[in-house]
């Protein structure tokens, strides 16, 4: 299976061609934040580079959120194109699911953080099962940070933090003293080709016209919307925090 791999969830950029879980051509880019200027051209690239056609593709894999909005609706709206243009699979990740990968296995838990401004996160809590397939402990979601320490003195294992964590490092091991263990740096950094690994192995949507990204927060015009039509009653898909 021929795979195309897209994360722009946040700063970094990383697309990745694979042939099942062979990698043929990555790259990863942290310098910027134009996503909509360089993701075009980088795919093209290294398809090409992996001595591929366009057509040669089966399945795109992308991490469709949460996270920036513009990375987010950036790489969805690529993905659905290369989708429906070449009648193929596509297949949609966590965006915090896909930099736990990054972790090889740790005795506890996973807690991946992207950075939402005023001590809000983006979150969720992983581990790996007996079968070393990781699996969601607390879903996803847009919380701050005083919540998100509740949640977590439930449990009483190590938790690996990973992602954005400087901002929220020291309160962390106030509130899990003994417990917290920090990813490096590389860590942090979200890999293509292990999310077109994890991809490949679950199941397409069924209707890529139907594909959204995961906001998980209201973006600023629904925001407003809502601000002026406070007596509208529409369904919320979205936690404001």
């Amino acid at each position: 299976m021929k795979i195309l791999a897209i994360d722009t969830s946040n700063r970094p950029l990383s697309v990745a061609v694979m042939d099942d879980d062979h990698l043929l051509a990555e790259t990863t880019m942290t310098t910027h934040r134009k996503h909509a200027e360089f993701l075009m051209p980088v795919i093209e690239d290294l398809v090409k580079k992996a001595a591929l056609s366009p057509n040669d593709l089966d399945r795109v894999v992308v991490a469709g959120g949460p996270g920036s909005y513009t990375g987010i609706r950036m790489a969805t709206t690529a993905a659905k194109t290369i989708a429906a243009t070449l009648s193929i699979d596509l297949t949609m990740v966590s965006s915090l699911l896909t930099l736990c990968l990054n972790v090889s296995m740790p005795v506890g838990l996973i807690n991946p953080i992207f950075d939402a401004r005023n001590e809000n996160i983006f979150t969720g809590l992983y581990r790996f099962d007996n079968q070393g397939k990781l699996v969601s402990v607390i879903e996803d979601q847009h919380t701050n940070l005083t919540d998100w320490l509740t949640q977590l003195k439930q449990y009483t294992e190590k938790i690996t933090i990973i992602g954005d964590t400087d901002a929220f490092e020291a309160k962390m091991r106030s509130a899990l003293p003994n417990r917290l263990v920090v990813a490096d740096q590389l860590a942090d950094i979200p890999s293509a080709a292990r999310l077109g690994i994890y991809g490949r192995n679950i199941t397409p949507v069924a209707n890529v016209d139907s594909v959204v990204p995961r906001y998980l927060r209201l973006t600023k015009a629904e925001a407003d919307w809502k601000k002026s039509h406070p007596n509208e009653d529409t369904q919320n898909y979205v936690e404001k925090i």
